[in-house]
């Protein structure tokens, strides 16, 4: 045979023809050759992986077909979903198990992909997380924490929270007392205007609540010299003659103007004069 016809191994020059061979960059390589140069070894039992065998691999790492299998419960992965932890490939019930969260009413783990609830570093099923009133799921709806339980809010509602003597809804959060009624903070409002009180000052005539400037335009004595209420609730200091009042920075002489506070005067008619000007008239 001329050396044109010859067919040989690269590496070992033994004769390929009639024989099974594995080409490598345009270069034939007979098998015993190609496994020990080029064969990948199994991470499992360390033996090359054969030209007969399939090289399965995951990050640079490669198996023999029947060496890939679960860390710990040793099933196979070919063909299965997996979780890698530690360098070590495990299938998902045994990585669940082991690494998933637990439900916190079941005490089952919660398996990956699985919809699960999280309140506070718990965890919860879909189908575990209940309405401690209801025991219907809770799913994504509201809800509200009350001492161990867990409550929708239509339950809460109707089991804790005080109604608001306004709207006679449920007050949820917040809400104001007055008079040792519940009401919404938005419902107290004052009875004149409907402003509303909550965290304003305010008053009350016959327990209706008002804010101040209602309640003064509706009850303070008028002041003699500006006409404008007067009232104490605001710190007004006020002066009073002959069931007339006036504010202490209005009490001042018809004519001259000079305060009259702390000093003597003289009325003329209804008028309130100075000393010295009543002298003059």
């Amino acid at each position: 045979m001329s050396t044109s016809d010859r067919f040989d191994c690269h590496y070992c020059k033994d004769s390929l023809l009639g024989k099974k061979y594995i080409m490598k960059e345009d270069t034939q390589y007979c098998t015993k050759c190609y496994e020990n140069l080029f064969a990948n070894c199994c991470q499992e039992c360390s033996v090359p992986i054969g030209c007969n065998c399939k090289d399965l691999s995951y990050k640079d790492h490669h198996w023999h077909e029947q060496c890939f299998k679960c860390a710990k419960c040793s099933r196979s992965l070919v063909e299965k979903a997996f979780a890698a932890k530690d360098d070590l490939l495990l299938c998902t019930e045994c990585h669940a198990h082991d690494y998933s969260s637990k439900c916190t009413t079941c005490k089952k783990t919660i398996m990956p992909g699985s919809r699960k609830m999280e309140y506070k570093g718990n965890s919860w099923h879909e189908t575990c997380f209940l309405c401690h009133r209801c025991q219907q799921p809770i799913g994504t709806k509201s809800f509200i924490p009350k001492d161990s339980g867990y409550f929708c809010v239509p339950c809460f509602e109707k089991q804790f929270a005080y109604q608001c003597c306004a709207c006679k809804k449920a007050i949820t959060t917040g809400g104001v007392t007055y008079q040792d009624k519940p009401w919404h903070r938005e419902c107290f409002l004052c009875i004149g205007c409907r402003k509303q009180l909550s965290g304003q000052r305010f008053t009350s005539r016959e327990n209706y609540p008002y804010c101040l400037e209602c309640f003064s335009n509706l009850y303070a004595k008028k002041c003699v010299g500006c006409t404008k209420p007067i009232t104490s609730l605001a710190g007004a200091k006020y002066i009073s003659f002959e069931e007339r009042q006036w504010h202490s920075e209005c009490f001042t002489c018809m004519h001259c103007a000079m305060s009259l506070v702390g000093r003597g005067f003289l009325t003329q008619r209804d008028n309130i004069l100075c000393t010295d000007c009543g002298r003059e008239k």
